[in-house]
């Protein structure tokens, strides 16, 4: 049985909001209030970066078990 701790992804959570990506076509920025939409990464250099130019968090989400918190990555 594979471990779910494997599906632990990190996202970008600004307020209530999540981190989709960018808007096609331009630098606006487009945001969900759900993390299953969330842009995300495992390389916790590259979300710290992400975050600062967002000017969001660093969160820990796993899908698979629906887990959501706050993550040490943050600066």
């Amino acid at each position: 049985m594979a471990d779910i701790r494997a599906e632990t992804k990190l996202i970008i959570k600004r307020g209530n909001e999540y981190l989709v990506g960018l808007v096609m076509g331009g630098p606006e920025l487009r945001w969900s209030t759900c993390p299953w939409d969330a842009w995300w990464t495992r390389n916790p250099e590259e979300a710290q970066q992400v975050a600062r130019k967002t000017g969001g968090d660093v969160w820990l989400f796993n899908p698979v078990a629906g887990q959501l918190r706050e993550s040490t990555y943050n600066i």
